[in-house]
């Protein structure tokens, strides 16, 4: 691969954005600065130039499953309650589309790195679906392993149908992983162990699952605190509060990130700084099922491990990441105060922040040595006609990247994607949505 001079662009750098050159070579980022030379050019006047954002919690085969009527105006567990039966009823094809529109949505809105919880495994489904649908969209990947185990007539929430048995997700676990499973700095698939949430496995799957995953090397992901009914339902079944049921389950640590925790208290909050224990703030899909608001100008303060996710399409229902940094910025504003939270830091918790709770030290940043995921978003649109900032991306700026990296290679040229026939997926998902009407 030739070496990729990106030309003329304001560029958010560490120390501050400003116009200069970004110099790619070998699928990492060169040279950040001005009259640097490429045999190939990209050019970028008039345009952002940002690091890849970063989504730290997905459910991508949900892409199927947007605005289903039944569960439009439902709280957690109704919803869930109602697409439940909808998920037993999808088949590997109908995960794999879901997938690569998902993931393509995820591109155009400037992500380069996106996780996936995925936990439902009808008629043969199984996690290298995912896998090798996000391997040909060309994002980097962090799927998770997730589970459930307790179905409604043990107790749990989703039916029984859709639960496996313990000893089957902990072998399925080491195959995913000694699959698929790349530590090397520049992975593009990292997998994670991530049994559902307190509410559908049990409590010997979660510290089973802790030891497996540490003695693997690889990260924990679940669901945690994310809305009142979860937390009554920790404190009816187990006698605690989410964060006293993760510490004693082996749940914390660096190596660990929950989704949600919109009801973390102060001294829940205060145990994952003090422990490195990461979190991933979906505020989108928080609004859209009435969650709450999550403190999350508190955790950064407190020196939380933060980053952003858009959740599963069906509670969203979009997958914008970054509609949803500018939408935490403006919630923290909401619940705050406007001096809460500003652009830049909005946009470091959708890069850096989100690279931390992945444990990804080579990407997040644009600067030389870390990998080549780079997004260029295209100024002088008419959403930004009239900014007298261009790093205020989050104010007025484009909500589609003009042009994606990702290690180096154009996912997305002149507002296309470039890997995969994205209408063509999106014709199949028309007649994949009449299947699971029906």
């Amino acid at each position: 691969m030739a070496d990729l001079l990106i030309r003329g662009g304001t560029v958010l750098a560490p120390d501050g954005a400003r116009r200069a050159d970004v110099l790619v070579r070998g699928g990492a980022i060169a040279a950040v600065g001005d009259g640097l030379q490429a045999p190939e050019v990209l050019e970028a006047a008039g345009c952002l130039v940002t690091p890849g954002l970063v989504n730290t919690h997905h459910h991508l085969y949900q892409t199927l499953t947007r605005a289903v009527p039944e569960g439009q105006d439902a709280t957690l567990f109704g919803w869930l309650n109602a697409l439940y039966p909808v998920w037993a009823r999808m088949r590997p094809e109908h995960v794999a589309c879901a997938v690569r529109i998902g993931l393509a949505e995820l591109a155009l809105s400037g992500c380069t790195t996106s996780s996936d919880h995925h936990y439902v495994y009808p008629d043969g489904v199984t996690l290298d679906d995912t896998i090798h649908a996000a391997a040909e969209v060309g994002l980097r990947f962090h799927p998770t392993r997730g589970a459930m185990s307790i179905g409604r007539s043990a107790g749990g929430l989703p039916p029984d149908s859709l639960v496996e048995d313990e000893g089957a997700i902990l072998e399925d676990c080491i195959r995913v992983v000694d699959r698929f499973h790349d530590p090397a700095e520049g992975s593009m698939c990292r997998v994670g162990i991530a049994p559902c949430s307190p509410f559908s496995v049990s409590r010997g799957l979660m510290r089973d699952a802790a030891l497996l995953a540490r003695d693997k090397g690889v990260r924990l992901h679940t669901h945690l605190a994310e809305n009142d009914e979860d937390v009554a339902f920790s404190l009816g079944r187990f006698g605690c509060r989410p964060g006293q049921y993760a510490e004693d389950l082996g749940w914390t640590g660096a190596d660990v990130w929950h989704a949600h925790c919109v009801k973390l208290d102060a001294a829940e909050i205060a145990l994952f700084a003090r422990t490195g224990t990461g979190v991933a703030h979906c505020p989108c899909s928080n609004c859209r099922l009435g969650s709450g608001v999550a403190p999350l100008r508190a955790m950064l303060d407190a020196g939380v491990p933060v980053g952003l996710g858009v959740d599963g399409s069906a509670s969203n229902d979009a997958a914008s990441l970054v509609g949803e940094a500018r939408q935490a910025m403006l919630l923290q504003r909401v619940v705050r105060g406007a001096d809460a939270m500003g652009v830049r830091e909005a946009l470091d918790v959708a890069t850096r922040g989100g690279a931390r709770v992945l444990g990804r030290s080579d990407i997040g940043v644009l600067a030389p040595g870390y990998r080549a995921d780079v997004a260029i978003w295209d100024m002088r649109g008419v959403e930004a006609a009239g900014s007298w900032d261009h790093a205020a991306l989050l104010l007025a700026g484009p909500r589609r990247v003009r042009d994606l990296l990702v290690e180096g290679r154009r996912v997305v040229e002149d507002g296309r994607i470039t890997t995969f026939d994205l209408e063509a997926e999106i014709c199949r998902a028309e007649g994949f949505v009449r299947d699971l009407m029906a």
